[in-house]
């Protein structure tokens, strides 16, 4: 008889041999490394492993923009609403940089690569943000002035590691980081887009005590008429606009 572990791996393989998409499979701050949430390996295991990262239904994309599944991944259609808590979270210093490592990424699925954050109110191994708007914008790679895309040449170049940094003068406490790929290959129309979502529990450690006052809610910061969701990246070889707000930094 095959064992769990067995069966998971057998899974995991049978996955990643499809042409298909991704997920963030280890973050890493500092030396400190974490595995993501493996959606073909965990739920198989008794008991399921404790990670960071909130629960992901498989490698597929999200694309209905209204649904709750853009926020933290979901399979609405398929009985999947949305995410929930993980049961841990990682501690992370202000100002300090978080390496996440994506799954093999397809080199047709060009676009930009977000990271927005969302400040717990209570205990974020029991929150849920729902349809508020909490979120802040803390990162963004697009397509550089040569025409390199974040998701595909600039996230092969750096061997499937995407790091950016938490602000500097956050505010401790406890945070959802919310990192995303929009692929745009069939961007042309909508639905199209295809959005990626991993969110990730932190404990911010520091001093700083800057907060943003303009947030933003998942699902409604995008839309079909929101800059860069419609994007045909074929013909437009001009600049991307980034959907979503501004930056903020602190």
């Amino acid at each position: 008889m095959f064992k769990l572990p067995l069966i998971a791996a057998f899974l995991s393989a049978l996955a990643g041999s499809v042409n298909a998409h991704g997920y963030v499979q280890e973050i890493v701050s500092g030396s400190t490394k974490y595995t993501g949430y493996l959606p073909y390996q965990d739920p198989y295991y008794n008991p399921v492993p404790q990670r960071i990262v909130r629960k992901v239904p498989g490698n597929g994309p999200v694309t209905d923009l209204s649904l709750i599944d853009v926020q933290c991944n979901g399979y609405s259609e398929g009985g999947v609403v949305g995410s929930a808590p993980a049961a841990i979270y990682a501690t992370v210093a202000a100002g300090s940089s978080l390496a996440l490592n994506w799954t093999t990424w397809p080199d047709s699925h060009m676009g930009p690569m977000i990271t927005y954050m969302a400040r717990a109110p209570s205990d974020i191994t029991k929150w849920n943000p729902g349809t508020s708007a909490v979120w802040f914008k803390v990162a963004q790679t697009g397509k550089t002035a040569d025409g390199k895309w974040a998701a595909t040449d600039l996230l092969t170049a750096s061997k499937s590691i995407y790091t950016f940094t938490i602000p500097a003068k956050l505010k401790a406490g406890q945070y959802i980081v919310r990192h995303e790929i929009i692929a745009l290959h069939s961007a042309y129309t909508y639905p199209g887009a295809q959005v990626y979502p991993s969110c990730i529990q932190v404990q911010v450690t520091g001093s700083g005590t800057a907060l943003p006052t303009s947030f933003v809610s998942f699902p409604g910061a995008y839309t079909a008429s929101t800059p860069g969701i419609v994007f045909d990246a074929y013909q437009n070889t001009g600049a991307y606009p980034i959907p979503g707000p501004a930056v903020w930094t602190g």
